[in-house]
């Protein structure tokens, strides 16, 4: 181990661990929040464009943060989200592109209501499509993306079954050069909602630890993972003067004299 090329080899071990530590450093330091958002703070009503901007992802400190917008609902662009439950029972939401008024066209989606069945869903995005397209301001709940999936293979090729912008976009209309919310928006009660819909349960979420274990564990691998270069180099200088010793202890065996 004293030998120029394992005092290297020990040199580079030290290297490797020495950026093995500083990754779990950096790991740790993004799995506890020093600055957590306090109590309480996704129910206080923020303007959206404070909390995301079009095409941005949403931060998990911000998911389920109440929100204020202004726009317009581009008729022939409701429908109908299956695979929707609300307080258990699974039903059906009603959504809309909403249309921001903003000097670029920007578009964010909106769950207003929720249905027990597939004909009452159909009828209240048929209402909302016929009417008149007024300017109205919303106050609701900023929820992440769901991501698009597959239609199931029992039902129309038109199904959708997750909450998703970029899915609802396929079938939007007037979309060219359009900017689109990557999170949408879950209408409060109280907004006036046409026969058949009722207003979405959405609670408020439940407030974080401030650790987050998965990068808690990350750190723990980094660690082990810098002590396994001293291991390795420990093995490896082992092995070499074991095959020293075995190649000695031959040579020795082959030069003694004959017995009797």
């Amino acid at each position: 181990m004293l030998r120029p090329w394992w005092l290297g080899m020990l040199a580079f071990a030290l290297l490797v661990a020495a950026v093995f530590a500083w990754l779990g450093q950096w790991q740790l330091g993004r799995a506890i929040d020093t600055n957590p958002p306090p109590p309480g703070a996704t129910e206080q009503v923020r303007p959206l464009a404070d909390v995301v901007a079009p095409g941005a992802y949403l931060p998990e400190p911000l998911v389920g943060q109440r929100v204020e917008v202004t726009g317009t609902f581009v008729p022939g662009d409701f429908l109908v989200v299956s695979s929707r439950y609300n307080d258990g029972v699974a039903g059906y939401w009603v959504t809309g592109q909403l249309r921001l008024d903003a000097t670029a066209p920007t578009s964010l989606a909106v769950a207003l209501g929720w249905a027990a069945d597939r004909e009452s869903a159909d009828a209240a995005a048929s209402a909302l499509n016929d009417a008149p397209a007024d300017t109205v301001t919303l106050v609701g709940r900023l929820i992440a993306d769901e991501g698009p999936a597959a239609p199931p293979r029992e039902g129309p090729a038109t199904e959708m079954t997750r909450m998703s912008p970029a899915a609802l976009l396929g079938w939007w209309h007037d979309v060219d050069e359009l900017n689109v919310y990557r999170p949408y928006l879950v209408a409060d009660a109280g907004e006036t909602l046409p026969d058949g819909l009722v207003a979405i349960d959405s609670p408020a979420p439940e407030e974080g630890s401030g650790v987050n274990w998965l990068n808690v564990f990350y750190a723990a691998e980094w660690a082990i993972f810098a002590g396994f270069a001293f291991y390795m180099w420990y093995r490896l200088a082992r092995d070499a003067w074991e095959k020293e010793v075995e190649a000695l202890e031959g040579a020795t065996a082959g030069a003694a004299p004959p017995g009797d």
